[in-house]
């Protein structure tokens, strides 16, 4: 699902149920020593994930640890994402000598609460979900909007070092399957304030992702 929405330079991997915890390597074990069995699933397949797609670009297996803010820390050379949701975890790396980030967010395929629209949309983004919603009630448009936040998330605090809030990108979702994140917020490590993604729904499930070439 996810390799649909990456362009060629960008390696991926998914899968649909969880790999053994041996596949860890030792470093990485004290990670998650206190993590609930969901948590630890979650990250055990996250990193074989990103280990399969890591190898499609020529590197070696590597222990990848943890850094601020739970973000992986990728070889020397190399960006990249994990996403987990339920049934479905994936990775997405690439070179550094040709992209400056990738972000990558998988969702169930469900409505959002709420309570939880209100927190992460403005009165522009909600007003468009409705008209999506009164063109096409079969897709979780709400649900989109949320993952393509968080794909915005995952390019900019690798890049910048900074947190962004959901309500720091004014995110237009378009039908076709693409989407365009305007950023409220300037960092000189991000040259641009708009950043193109592109979604897809697949099996219950919704994958969003950015990939920034390197100029």
């Amino acid at each position: 699902m996810i390799d649909e929405i990456l362009p060629p330079w960008v390696a991926s991997a998914e899968k649909f149920g969880d790999v053994p915890e041996e596949t860890l390597f030792p470093e990485e074990r004290p990670l998650i020593a206190r993590a609930v069995d969901r948590r630890r699933r979650e990250f055990v397949t996250g990193r074989h994930c990103a280990r399969l797609a890591l190898a499609r670009i020529g590197v070696t297996p590597v222990p990848i640890p943890r850094g601020e803010r739970g973000a992986p820390v990728w070889p020397a050379g190399t960006v990249g994402s994990i996403t987990h949701c339920s049934g479905y975890r994936a990775a997405a790396v690439a070179s550094a000598d040709v992209a400056r980030a990738v972000g990558i967010d998988a969702e169930p395929h469900e409505p959002l609460p709420d309570e939880v629209l209100s927190t992460i949309a403005s009165p522009q983004e909600i007003a468009a979900l409705r008209a999506m919603g009164d063109a096409d009630g079969e897709v979780c448009w709400d649900r989109i909007l949320f993952s393509a936040k968080e794909s915005v998330y995952k390019v900019w605090f690798p890049l910048t070092g900074r947190w962004l809030d959901f309500t720091g990108a004014i995110v237009d979702i378009e039908p076709s399957g693409t989407f365009r994140a305007r950023l409220l917020e300037a960092d000189p490590a991000i040259a641009t304030n708009t950043l193109p993604g592109r979604w897809v729904v697949s099996d219950g499930h919704i994958a969003t992702s950015i990939a920034l070439p390197r100029p």
